[in-house]
């Protein structure tokens, strides 16, 4: 009994792994159709989630005119004046503009000796920390596995080094625990 229990609860671990990421990736999206379906009827499944792409990329149009611009910079500078909001405001935005921002942050990923024998793949943020007086240190961020979080370390240049590989390869690589294929 206790074998078939062993091989019971491995096979529902792997249904577990299997089912789960799917079923909340279809989740999210069905819920986001049906929301924006809800608002906004056109006759045809989906339709909303079309008019939503097409409305941010109106909005980013939008803030990037000339027209819009002196708009949109008065509201970022409002909005990083107020206390709380801004450290919330400027985080996220922050983050935003490192992944899909003109100046894409998470572009160089790097290998960076930890100890020795262990390194740790992360992204080069900063390659001059002068500013600070770390004349000789660079910026390295590592993301965690299975999460939108991660660190920054100071690290020696001695200790970094490039990794010929894509930074979106790399950043599914860290993400995914390691387990994706590169």
């Amino acid at each position: 009994m206790n074998k078939f229990i062993k091989i019971f609860v491995n096979y529902f671990f792997k249904g577990v792994l299997i089912f789960v990421p799917l079923a909340f990736s279809v989740y999210v999206i069905y819920s986001v159709v049906s929301t924006v379906d809800s608002i906004i009827d056109l006759g045809f499944p989906g339709s909303g989630f079309l008019v939503a792409i097409v409305g941010l990329a109106f909005i980013g149009l939008l803030v990037t005119s000339f027209i819009t611009e002196p708009i949109y910079n008065y509201f970022d500078k409002l909005l990083n004046r107020m206390p709380i909001f801004k450290l919330m405001y400027s985080s996220v935005r922050d983050l935003l503009e490192a992944f899909v921002g003109e100046d894409k942050k998470f572009n160089e990923p790097v290998l960076v000796e930890i100890s020795e024998g262990i390194k740790q793949v992360g992204f080069l943020t900063q390659n001059n920390l002068s500013s600070i007086g770390l004349d000789e240190d660079v910026a390295v961020y590592f993301p965690f596995s299975y999460s939108i979080a991660g660190k920054v370390l100071i690290v020696n240049k001695s200790k970094v080094s490039p990794l010929r590989m894509k930074a979106a390869d790399a950043m599914k690589f860290v993400v995914s625990g390691g387990v994706s294929e590169i």
